[in-house]
């Protein structure tokens, strides 16, 4: 699959078969997440991958009760520590989160290609995540993904045109 079928193709799976995923195409996708870019090549992020069961199911309060998450046969965890990310990102932040960011996108555009679902999860506690997954106090959690085989189809949602979201030169007000 080149990279645009895999952009087009890619949207966010609620459900997953029980189907194991090989330990060749996780790797592939962690891969993939490693050679993201990042501010200053800072390679901020570290993965938590989980497929002990048990602890999967201990995220799904962790993120809001989104059960689909505990069914899939992994959980990728993307943390961040801020020392190694870039500290004057537009003159204001720090690039963690784009950092981040990129790198997961990476793993999910991947993850496509493999045949596999993700989700990206924004809606989790922080704070119960860490105490699940024992995460010191230092590092971020930015994002959680479930990976593994789709159960159903995708359902792909309508995206907005280019007109409505590119604009040349210099800003436009759109109406």
């Amino acid at each position: 699959m080149d990279i645009y079928d895999a952009i087009k193709n890619r949207t966010s799976v609620r459900a997953y078969s029980s189907k194991p995923v090989e330990r060749e195409k996780l790797e592939r996708i962690l891969d993939a997440a490693r050679l993201a870019p990042s501010g200053k090549n800072g390679q901020p992020w570290i993965f938590i991958v989980i497929t002990d069961g048990e602890t999967r199911k201990k995220l799904v309060p962790a993120c809001k009760g989104q059960k689909f998450i505990g069914d899939a046969p992994i959980i990728i965890v993307a943390c961040g520590r801020e020392e190694y990310a870039y500290k004057k990102m537009g003159g204001y932040w720090n690039s963690l989160p784009v950092d981040i960011g990129i790198s997961f996108e990476h793993l999910m555009l991947a993850a496509e290609s493999e045949g596999l679902g993700t989700c990206w999860i924004g809606a989790f506690i922080e704070e119960e995540v860490r105490k699940v997954l024992e995460v010191p106090e230092a590092v971020k959690i930015v994002a959680l993904t479930p990976v593994g085989y789709p159960a159903t189809d995708k359902i792909h949602r309508e995206r907005k045109s280019l007109e409505e979201i590119v604009m040349y030169e210099k800003w436009e007000e759109k109406a």
